[in-house]
């Protein structure tokens, strides 16, 4: 009997800092997220075509979400031109595919690494400036991209915008909802893999310890011109990747879809997501995707007879974006992420949950 119960598990525990920091804390936590992926690999066959473009539309602006939280979350730096990066990305791939005709599978990750480039360019001015000064920069990257989108013709197709060849892959079109779902459920797993892994690195702790205290950090030997600077090239390369996802899953792309406008949700996605978090990351991307839709519903459950109700829909979808912003700010800072810690730190110790 005392063997039987030597060996009996009664927690988990740590014995080293490489278990501290593992991607997954628990083995559940490891099975949760295989058993989540599988499933979602099941929708296709079940879902709707609205449920999958939902999906998707998760999945592209959550990997761009990523990134945003990455400098602004993590590194504590401030970006509001993430949508003309998003932008960027789909305007490379799309080119990079016309004019060289390498396959679109390839020129999702070589638009990534060309709106990297660009990031590290304009984060060079992040390694100098912060607050409201790096914002207006990231402002004025926001316009002068959308600029270059307007007038790069032989880039963009200028006013007339361009067109996004399908994604094929071994001669095989992945032109449906059901199928280009999996390309961007492959994406997402990658990118947040990656972006976990990022984070348990000597480059993720330097962007925390910047974000922090910067005057610890530099004590402590942290180049902090080097770190902001890459922390904006590496949330240009998410921003670039979901953002030719958007491109070939429209099959068009245009300047007129990445205004200011776009990079506000990006930025309501991780604060109500929970800065600093992956996982809210996603969360956030959820709310904003659902947001409107739940709006809409409600609309026309409440106002179907009354016409200026209908509308003015759209007007009444970009007031409960700037609302939903406030009451987080106020109500729940730290974003979802961490009301469902609290949710799920509640359940682990029920019912000595006090």
């Amino acid at each position: 009997m005392a063997s039987a119960h030597s060996r009996m598990r009664c927690g988990e525990f740590r014995t080293n800092y490489r278990q501290d920091t593992t991607i997954f804390p628990t083995p559940l936590a490891r099975r949760v997220a295989v058993v989540s992926v599988l499933l979602l690999m099941l929708v296709p066959m079940f879902g709707s075509a609205y449920q999958l473009n939902l999906l998707i539309q998760i999945g592209y602006y959550g990997i761009a979400a990523l990134g945003l939280n990455i400098v602004v979350g993590f590194t504590g730096q401030i970006s509001l031109g993430h949508a003309a990066f998003f932008g960027l990305g789909a305007f490379s791939s799309a080119w990079i595919n016309s004019t060289t005709g390498i396959p679109v599978f390839f020129c999702i990750p070589l638009a990534g690494l060309m709106t990297m480039a660009v990031g590290l360019l304009v984060g060079i001015p992040a390694g100098r400036i912060k607050g409201l000064y790096l914002a207006i920069a990231t402002l004025a990257s926001q316009y002068i991209l959308e600029d270059f989108f307007a007038r790069a013709d032989w880039f963009t197709g200028g006013s007339a915008g361009a067109m996004a060849n399908p994604f094929s892959l071994f001669g095989y079109q992945m032109n449906s909802d059901r199928s280009y779902f999996y390309v961007v459920l492959f994406y997402v797993v990658i990118m947040y893999l990656a972006g976990t892994n990022l984070l348990r690195t000597r480059d993720g702790r330097a962007f925390v310890a910047v974000r922090d205290h910067y005057l610890s950090a530099e004590i402590m030997g942290i180049n902090l011109n080097k770190y902001r600077i890459l922390s904006f090239g590496i949330s240009s390369l998410y921003a670039g990747i979901g953002g030719a996802l958007f491109g070939h899953y429209l099959g068009f792309v245009s300047a007129e879809g990445f205004t200011i406008m776009l990079s506000i949700q990006f930025l309501a996605m991780v604060i109500i997501g929970g800065l600093g978090s992956v996982m809210g990351s996603m969360l956030g991307t959820v709310f904003m995707v659902l947001l409107p839709e739940v709006m809409e519903f409600g609309v026309h459950l409440v106002g179907s007879n009354n016409s200026a109700l209908t509308q003015a829909l759209a007007y009444i979808k970009e007031m409960a974006i700037g609302l939903a912003i406030i009451l987080f700010l106020i109500f729940e800072p730290d974003g979802l992420s961490h009301r469902w810690k609290m949710i799920k730190n509640y359940w682990k110790l029920y019912p000595f949950s006090y």
